[in-house]
């Protein structure tokens, strides 16, 4: 069975031949550098300890320095699946999703026809130079001079010109016998529709050549000189030999320079790639003046893990990189993703080098964005997030894109990168250094005035008492209890996060420690006391670990056991919030009191203190529920739970009070 001319072509473009090595191989990952497609493994084909079987990623080659065994993706199958060449075409085929061709009696013939078309292409580009050189394309030279492109760059990238006449390229190719089949096959030319004869597609534009990984001139990107043409940039028609969808501008120097180690830079149009590279960044492709497709985006990640997405900074630019998210993201692997280098407003990369130059470029490439945090600003920019509803449809955005990502370790990862994001942006606001805030206290009819914090002398600064007296000795007391409980015991956390996330910390060390926590608890008990001694020092754990009245917490005592922490932790809260609510009702009743108490008042105040007390009693007194024991071999009682969670329900009897008087 013959295959269609390209089919093989094609299928290695969409294949990976690490991906396909990978499935029977170990990658050595001290040898391998799987961001160049730089893979070695022990050999599949004799037995060895040491790794020196090669894969070219890039190039899609492998061989073994030992037995000498080499070849592309089919031969591999071949020899590993024990197949024959077109059962190897099928198997891979299968996997890259195209349909095996049906028996093609005429196979030899299309390609007999592409080759002809391939050489009808190289007779226009070199035509098509020619006329660049003639005194018609004054203005184009004239533009292409204002644009900064040396005659040697112009015969470098083989820009011509078409004339503005409608059968200059036709009468050329017909002077040369050339059928009228293959010149209206190449696309170089459209039928008339009025009976008369062929007329050129291109006039009156510069033309950019377009060539395959292969390097074969397979269409043509024209620009008009006329300032009041409707298609300021136009493309060759689909033909036998070009498909827009899967081609890109300067692929096979940019699979070289990419090979070599520069960024693969994807930018919009043919002037910013010719820029690009003519200013050493070599490895630049462009679409074709249309948004990325499928294809493409595959073809990108043959040539480079990583491709940086190079858009103009204006709104257009902004909304093609938005609708590449949605493409990539169900197609993300580990390792395969992009990054987006977005320009400043109103600014392509050809300007930004004509500017700055080419240091200010490598800056913004070096500053890429990774995906989701564009994927984040997409979402929240803009936008304000000032009620619970918002921030839950701002969530619900955000889950629905990421459960379309197929690989569920990316997944998890971006799911913990938008809890991160997400922490940040609504994190508690927290008063300056060197002030404090007066939470619900008012003062002159407003709530939160900034107010001086004395500073501790400096031999006091070590005690985590010395930040208040009296109540608020204990309400730090009790954060700290809180807080090591959560480290001790950080997969509890997640049960906590909204009461943390509005926990009001007297002790600013506190604070800092349940910021942490709140960052670094999913990544578990040891990376979270890692991240807390590089932030605030190993001194900081051991302060708060071994202080007296944590120190004798039973989950402290025993850390891991999930429950015990998760009920010490929901009854320190509870008493804190009760007793917090307390002190709140007696400034707000002070500033009510007009000399005489009035019952209103008195109510309010007696409830307050009832809640208070009622909190610290249900843990003082013995329980009667039943015991059970954890694994830690610790006994708890089942009544200790539902006693916690009945402690919140009195943190707010004075706001219920005072709605009712």
């Amino acid at each position: 069975m013959s295959l269609p001319p390209g089919f093989l072509d094609e299928l290695r473009t969409r294949l990976s031949l690490g991906q396909v090595v990978g499935r029977k191989v170990m990658w050595d990952s001290r040898k391998s550098n799987q961001a160049k497609g730089d893979l070695w493994a022990p050999c599949p084909f004799h037995q060895e300890k040491s790794a020196s079987f090669h894969v070219d990623d890039r190039k899609g080659f492998y061989y073994c320095f030992g037995c000498h065994a080499k070849g592309d993706a089919i031969s591999f199958v071949r020899e590993t699946e024990n197949v024959d060449f077109m059962e190897a075409v099928r198997i891979l085929a299968g996997e890259a999703g195209m349909p095996m061709p049906q028996r093609d009696p005429q196979a030899q013939q299309k390609a007999d026809t592409r080759t002809q078309l391939a050489e009808v292409m190289e007779q226009a580009v070199q035509y098509y130079r020619l006329q660049l050189k003639t005194g018609a394309a004054a203005d184009a030279r004239a533009y292409l001079e204002r644009r900064g492109l040396s005659q040697q760059a112009l015969d470098r990238w083989e820009i011509g010109f078409a004339p503005d006449v409608w059968q200059g390229l036709w009468d050329h190719l017909k002077s040369k016998n050339i059928s009228d089949e293959l010149i209206i096959g190449a696309g170089l030319a459209k039928p008339s529709q009025k009976g008369g004869k062929p007329y050129d597609t291109f006039r009156g534009r510069i033309m950019f050549p377009i060539r395959d990984a292969r390097g074969r001139c397979t269409a043509f990107g024209g620009r008009a000189m006329d300032p009041n043409d409707n298609a300021k940039y136009l493309n060759s028609p689909e033909t036998e030999l070009f498909d827009k969808g899967r081609s890109l501008y300067n692929h096979g120097p940019a699979r070289t320079a990419a090979g070599k180690g520069q960024p693969l830079i994807v930018a919009e149009g043919y002037m910013d790639v010719i820029a690009l590279s003519e200013a050493g960044f070599e490895a630049a492709v462009a679409p074709l003046g249309t948004a990325i497709t499928e294809s493409q985006l595959q073809m990108l990640w043959r040539v480079a893990p990583e491709p940086i997405i190079a858009l103009d900074g204006d709104t257009a630019g902004l909304r093609a990189a938005m609708r590449l998210i949605d493409l990539a993201l169900p197609l993300l692997e580990a390792g395969q993703s992009l990054r987006f280098a977005m320009m400043p407003e109103g600014q392509d990369p050809d300007d930004l080098l004509k500017s700055a130059g080419a240091p200010a470029l490598q800056k913004l490439l070096d500053g890429a964005m990774p995906m989701v945090r564009l994927l984040w600003q997409r979402e929240t920019e803009g936008r304000v997030f000032d009620s619970p509803e918002r921030k839950a449809a701002l969530d619900k955005a955000l889950r629905e894109k990421i459960k379309t990502i197929a690989d569920p370790s990316i997944r998890n990862h971006y799911g913990q990168e938008i809890k991160e994001l997400r922490f940040q942006l609504f994190r508690p606001q927290r008063a300056p250094s060197g002030q404090r805030r007066t939470g619900g206290q008012r003062t002159g009819g407003g709530f939160g005035k900034w107010q001086p914090e004395p500073v501790p002398l400096q031999s006091t600064k070590s005690s985590v008492l010395a930040t208040g007296t009296g109540d608020s000795v204990t309400h730090i007391l009790r954060e700290s209890v809180i807080l090591a409980a959560l480290i001790s015991c950080p997969e509890v956390v997640e049960s906590f996060e909204t009461p943390l996330e509005r926990l009001r910390c007297i002790n600013p060390d506190n604070a800092a420690l349940r910021d942490l926590i709140l960052r670094h608890a999913h990544e578990g008990a040891e990376v979270l006391r890692e991240k807390i001694s590089s932030a605030r020092g190993p001194e900081a754990l051991e302060n708060l670990l071994n202080a007296s009245h944590v120190a004798i917490v039973p989950c402290i005592r025993t850390p891991g056991n999930a429950d015990m922490a998760r009920i010490t932790v929901a009854e320190e809260l509870a008493k804190l919030s009760a007793a917090r609510g307390l002190d709140a009702e007696i400034a707000d009743a002070a500033e009510d009191l007009t000399g005489v108490a009035d019952e209103g008042v008195t109510w309010r105040l007696s409830r307050a203190a009832e809640a208070a007390d009622s909190a610290n009693r249900s843990t003082q007194k013995e329980g009667s529920g039943d015991f059970v024991t954890a694994d830690n071999g610790v006994k708890m009682e089942k009544d200790e739970v539902t006693r916690s969670r009945a402690m919140f329900d009195a943190i707010d009897f004075s706001k219920r009070g005072r709605k009712q008087h």
